[in-house]
C-alpha cells in the first residue's frame, strides 16, 4: 500500500504521524498515512488515490473541532492547506485551507463587513463552512440571534465522489444551526469543499475593528485557554427561562447540574465554561469520551434532554 501511495503522492506522503499535533485538543493516536494537500490539484489527487486503492480517508482542516481516538486512524488523513485568497470588490475567493482568522483580518483590511463576528473563532474556512461555525444561537428562538459563516457564503466548490468538481450556491448548502447539507451525506458519498466565494458588504473600518476587538476580548474572557475542541455540544432547542426572558445555553445547563470542574483522568469540564472539555495536559480520548457520556446521561436523567455533540470524532469504531 505505501509503495503504491508513494508512487502517486511522492515524498510528501508520511507514515505514522501523531494526530495530537494537528488538533487543538492535543489528543489522538497515529495516522497510518498523512498527506498535506497544498493545492486543489494535490487534494483531488490524494482523494482519488485513496479511492482507487480502497483506502479510507479523512479530510482535516485546522483540527479545532475534532477528537481523535487513542488508537489513531488506519487510513489516509489529508490535511487541506490550500491557502489561495483573492479579494475583488465585495467578494473573497478562498481556498478551503485558509484559516478563518486570516479571512477575518483580510476582510477588515479591505473594509468589508460580514466576518468580524468570527474574530477569535479557530479553524479553517472549509471546516467552518462544513459545520456552519458561528457564535450565539443562530435559529429562531426566544432571546436567540447570532452569526454563522453560512450568512456570508455565496458559493462553494466541491469535489464529488464521481470525480467531478461542481459549484453549489448558498441555498443548496441548507445551512442551519451548526449544520450544512454536507453533514447529511455518508462519509463515502460526501463531497469535499475545495474553495468558496464569500459575499460581504462595504463597512466602516473603525466599526469593523471595534466589533472584532469586542468579540476577541469576549471569547478570551469566556472561554478556557487550555487545549480543547471548542464547544462539545450543540445548544438544545427551546430551553426557555421565563425569569430572564433568555434561552438557556447548554453551558448554563451543564453548570446548573453541578458538572463544572468534573474530571475523568486528564479531561475536565471547564470551570470557565460548562460546554468546554479541556485537556489538563495528560488527557486521552478515552477520558473525554467517558466525560461526554457522563454529561449526556446526567442531562437526560435530570432534564429529559438528549444532547447532540458538536465536535467530530475520528478513529472510533
Amino acid at each position: 500500500m505505501i509503495e503504491k501511495l508513494r508512487q502517486i503522492l511522492g515524498e510528501k506522503l508520511k507514515e505514522d504521524v501523531p494526530l495530537r499535533d494537528f488538533t487543538t485538543f492535543r489528543i489522538g493516536g497515529l495516522a497510518r498515512y498523512f498527506f498535506i494537500g497544498e493545492s486543489e490539484e494535490e487534494i483531488v489527487k490524494a482523494i482519488k488515490a485513496a479511492k482507487d486503492l480502497g483506502l479510507d480517508y479523512f479530510i482535516l482542516g485546522g483540527g479545532s473541532n475534532l477528537l481523535v481516538s487513542d488508537e489513531g486512524y488506519g487510513g489516509l488523513v489529508i490535511q487541506i492547506k490550500d491557502l489561495r485568497l483573492k479579494i475583488k470588490d465585495n467578494r473573497i475567493e478562498s481556498g478551503a485551507g485558509v484559516p478563518l482568522q486570516v479571512l477575518v483580518q483580510e476582510a477588515a483590511k479591505a473594509g468589508l463587513s460580514g466576518l468580524e463576528q468570527a474574530a477569535g473563532i479557530p479553524g479553517t474556512l472549509g471546516g467552518a463552512i462544513y459545520g456552519n461555525a458561528g457564535s450565539g444561537f443562530t435559529t429562531p428562538k426566544p432571546g436567540g440571534g447570532g452569526w454563522a459563516i453560512g450568512d456570508a457564503v455565496k458559493s462553494v466548490k466541491l469535489f464529488w465522489p464521481d470525480g467531478k468538481i461542481k459549484e453549489k450556491d448558498r441555498g443548496w448548502m441548507e445551512f442551519g444551526y451548526r449544520e450544512s447539507k454536507l453533514k447529511k451525506f455518508s462519509a463515502k458519498e460526501r463531497p469535499i469543499i475545495l474553495s468558496a466565494v464569500l459575499e460581504l458588504a462595504p463597512g466602516n473600518p473603525d466599526e469593523i475593528k471595534k466589533i472584532m476587538a469586542e468579540k476577541t476580548a469576549s471569547r478570551e474572557q469566556k472561554f478556557p485557554k487550555e487545549p480543547s475542541a471548542g464547544c462539545v455540544f450543540k445548544n438544545p432547542e427551546g430551553i426557555f427561562v421565563p425569569s430572564n426572558n433568555r434561552v438557556q445555553s447548554v453551558g448554563q445547563l451543564i453548570d446548573s447540574l453541578g458538572l463544572k470542574g468534573k474530571c475523568i483522568g486528564g479531561a475536565c469540564v471547564s470551570e470557565l465554561h460548562g460546554n468546554f472539555i479541556i485537556n489538563k495536559g495528560n488527557a486521552i480520548a478515552k477520558d473525554v469520551k467517558e466525560l461526554i457520556d457522563l454529561i449526556k446521561k446526567k442531562v437526560k436523567e435530570e432534564k429529559g434532554i438528549e444532547l447532540e455533540e458538536e465536535i467530530q470524532s475520528l478513529g472510533f469504531y
